[in-house]
């Protein structure tokens, strides 16, 4: 297993649409290859979610793990390593909040993204077993950024305000106090 390379912005398959991942292939050789290189490279880049197309895989794969609740962002819930198979989202309700959200694709940025506060995940696990989860919250927005990958989406495409756009360094001069990121 390996330390994969994260691709930038501009990179095609950013924008591709994903496809969903064959359930018949969940837990075969290729498949537990993918999802550890996925989690290695989360670590290593100091995330808390990616999403398959970052690693230039076109798959409706994501993962996302907080294991040391005081982080960058604040003070986290701790998630164990979860892994999402062809999610689909939907939204338990309607309450919207804003976050500044940065991204592995985008580095050295910062941008600030209102999104659904109550979301419910419906997945496949690492073991093909189908889930449903809700989450709330801070978490509610990390999901939601994550999936966005699998269908061709970055954070930048959800801003409102371009004015809310900054390098790290601006943000943690400026803007730290306003909200909690993501990445």
């Amino acid at each position: 297993m390996a330390v994969q390379t994260v691709i930038r912005m501009g990179h095609p398959t950013l924008r591709l649409i994903a496809k969903p991942y064959p359930v018949d292939d969940i837990g075969s050789s290729a498949f537990l290859r993918l999802i550890q290189n996925m989690r290695e490279t989360l670590h290593a880049q100091g995330g808390i979610g990616l999403a398959a197309p970052q690693i230039d895989v076109s798959t409706q794969v994501a993962v996302i793990e907080i294991e040391n609740t005081s982080t960058r962002y604040g003070e986290l819930d701790q998630i164990p390593f979860s892994v999402f198979v062809n999610p689909v989202i939907s939204v338990a309700d309607g309450k919207i909040a804003g976050y500044w959200e940065g991204c592995l694709s985008i580095p050295g940025l910062m941008g600030y993204v209102e999104r659904y506060q109550h979301v419910q995940i419906d997945y496949l696990d690492e073991a093909g077993t189908a889930q449903s989860v809700e989450y709330q919250g801070f978490i509610a927005t990390v999901i939601q950024h994550e999936l966005d990958h699998l269908q061709g989406k970055l954070y930048v495409d959800r801003m409102k305000d371009p004015t809310q756009f900054a390098f790290d360094e601006e943000y943690q001069a400026y803007h730290v106090d306003e909200s909690k990121e993501i990445s």
